[in-house]
């Protein structure tokens, strides 16, 4: 699991801004091309957290880690904020952090069923929110061209 570390290393804090204690990684870099930067990060860390499911980890250590790398992928689609956020979040980072303490203290192992019934309802409420936007700016847009 040596490899995972320095792979979260690399997309999280590979580099320093000069005269400043902030790092960032190749997912800050990835992050300012709008859209397929984004995607590419994403894909790199879900495999990660593909191959620490693989070895064993826990489902709830497994949703914490989705949780963190789509919070990362929902706010880093956001322009300049996003960038802004993938500098101090470092889902990665967390990530291997998360992944240490499941390994090495035996955290993380209770059932993940909570975690994912808290975020399927966050889903259907966020698609149930974008289909009434959805259907009012039509409306509107109706009412406009219709003049009624």
């Amino acid at each position: 699991m040596l490899w995972v570390q320095r792979w979260s290393e690399l997309l999280d804090a590979q580099f320093r801004i000069p005269l400043t204690q902030i790092r960032f990684g190749v997912d800050f870099l990835l992050g300012l091309v709008p859209g397929l930067g984004d995607a590419i990060s994403m894909g790199i860390s879900g495999l990660l957290i593909a191959t620490m499911a693989k070895h064993g980890a826990s489902g709830r250590l497994v949703g914490r880690m989705l949780g963190n790398v789509l919070l990362d992928a929902v706010v880093g689609s956001v322009p300049i904020l996003g960038n802004v956020f993938d500098l101090f979040y470092k889902a990665n980072l967390r990530n291997a952090k998360l992944m240490r303490e499941y390994y090495q203290e035996g955290k993380h192992s209770r059932s993940v069923w909570p975690i994912v019934l808290a975020v399927l309802v966050c889903i259907s409420v966020l698609f149930a929110l974008g289909c009434w936007a959805t259907f009012w700016v039509l409306n509107r847009m109706w009412t406009w061209v219709t003049g009624s």
